[in-house]
């Protein structure tokens, strides 16, 4: 009998306590400053949204449920932190000691870029240096078009768009979003842009929602100097208030977990904007470990495991 194909599940990583947040924002930024302010803000978004990140227990129900989906006889399911415990380097090295070959790595992120989505695969890379292993692993690049994933989505359009009353559901736009990266990608010819706004538009078609009842914008943008992918989600929100626009939905596409984006971003930051404007803002649940996003993961895997010719065992 041949090993397991291993599947290695990657997610962003967020810090456990408060005190996390220094070492945290350290790995995530290299080793380079981190300014006390900005310690301190982020420090207080996490303190508003309960003190640490959701993302591992969310991560961690994602990972129980594609690991009950898929045949436990063929796939063996791992989950790894790019910067944050679980780490990617030390999952891949227990992987490789538990005698798995082959694996396939899918980041919990439905959208390729070559700023995020390889940054994931460098890690593997490097933690088969670190440790001298040699998996054959097997990349899922994106899933943005996955039809389970454009199904739950738009679920949540419709979830969320049913909070009015019938007769005003046709006056709310509904505001599709996903973090922002440096604008320079767009010139490079990333992917990252076309992939998610494809999303929005298979979610909106799906939803039947009308061109003029749907809008796209970014969330989150970093804290350097060059310019980022927008327009920003709370100035967005001023264009629609300016527009009269006074009922939104927003759905973020490019994430797939509660996390400080989401539950300090949207919720609090987003939110304030908005009733600052006269904007009713709500927001669906995020997928979390929602079957048809499971599904949507279990297609990719398979897909990819069939494409690079891995067999597992039976």
């Amino acid at each position: 009998m041949s090993a397991p194909i291993g599947v290695l599940l990657m997610a962003y990583g967020g810090p456990d306590t408060l005190e996390d947040i220094p070492g945290y924002l350290a790995d995530i930024r290299a080793g380079r400053a981190t300014s006390r302010a900005i310690v301190e803000e982020i420090a207080e978004h996490y303190r508003r949204i309960g003190g640490k990140s959701p993302l591992l227990a969310h991560s961690l129900r994602q990972l129980e449920a594609l690991s009950a989906r898929l045949d436990p006889a063929v796939y063996q399911c791992r989950l790894g932190m790019r910067h944050w415990s679980p780490w990617i380097e030390e999952v891949v090295a227990g992987m490789a000691e538990e005698g798995i070959s082959q694996a396939v790595g899918i980041v919990l992120a439905p959208h390729y870029s070559s700023m995020n989505t390889e940054r994931y695969f460098q890690k593997v890379a490097l933690g088969q240096e670190l440790y001298r292993t040699s998996i054959e692993f097997a990349f899922v690049k994106s899933y943005h078009d996955s039809p389970p994933l454009v199904d739950a989505l738009a679920r949540r359009v419709t979830e969320a768009v049913g909070r009015w009353p019938a007769g005003e559901r046709a006056d709310v736009h509904v505001v599709f979003c996903a973090h922002s990266l440096p604008a320079r990608i767009l010139a490079e010819g990333d992917p990252y842009d076309s992939q998610l706004r494809e999303t929005a538009r298979l979610v909106a078609l799906r939803a039947g929602l009308p061109t003029a009842q749907w809008s796209w914008s970014y969330m989150s943008a970093g804290k350097s100097p060059e310019p980022w992918l927008g327009p920003d989600l709370p100035d967005h929100l001023t264009e629609l208030a300016q527009a009269g626009v006074r009922s939104v939905v927003c759905v973020p596409v490019g994430f797939v977990a509660d996390h400080v984006e989401i539950l300090y971003d949207v919720d609090i930051e987003a939110r304030q904007r908005a009733e600052e404007l006269g904007i009713r803002l709500e927001r669906p649940p995020s997928l979390n470990d929602d079957p048809l996003f499971i599904e949507a993961l279990a297609g990719a895997v398979t897909a990819r495991a069939r494409q690079a010719g891995f067999t597992g065992a039976g």
